[in-house]
């Protein structure tokens, strides 16, 4: 007699094959999508690199308004505004990926405009393995580690900075 036959309770002996059909332990980083997943130190390094873009963006146009003779307030703002779009908008989806790491919902996101809760997403650990977002990010290389401590180094030296500019006068 069978196992079936003898103990209808008994847990199932079948294999089963996973269920996601794809043998990546990974998915790639997608820079530009609100899909996939990046953790903690990749949120950080990209961060800090997309906000020193901007930075170099918003000097170069300002530059350029300068040397064109619209250097008043209003096409100050102008240029400003210009830089700070893709900024804001680069910012949104790597969130929205650092959000779908912790296995939470983009709308989640909106946590983040109330002041010092949006630091969950840089002490939050994401989860680990597959998630409903899909496989975990890559490990990080060099350049997002160097990145993600040199974010809190930069923020340092300008409180620093800061602190000792008025005291020197």
């Amino acid at each position: 007699m069978t196992e079936m036959t003898t103990n209808p309770y008994a847990a199932p002996r079948a294999a089963v094959a996973d269920v996601y059909g794809d043998d990546a332990s990974v998915q790639p980083v997608k820079l530009w999508s609100a899909k996939g997943r990046i953790g903690r130190v990749r949120f950080l390094a990209y961060m800090l690199y997309s906000y020193l873009l901007c930075t170099l963006a918003a000097g170069v146009l300002g530059g350029i308004a300068g040397a064109t003779g619209m250097a008043s307030p209003t096409g100050i703002a102008v240029v400003t505004v210009l830089a700070l779009i893709p900024y804001f908008v680069f910012y949104v989806l790597v969130a929205i990926q650092r959000t779908h790491d912790m296995d939470w919902s983009a709308w989640m996101l909106l946590l983040a405009l109330i002041p010092l809760v949006g630091l969950i997403w840089v002490f939050k650990p994401g989860t680990q393995g597959r998630n409903r977002f899909g496989a975990p990010p890559p490990p990080n290389g060099v350049g997002v580690i160097i990145g993600a401590w040199l974010l809190p180094v930069i923020a340092l030296v300008g409180i620093v900075i800061a602190i000792a500019l008025p005291a020197s006068r």
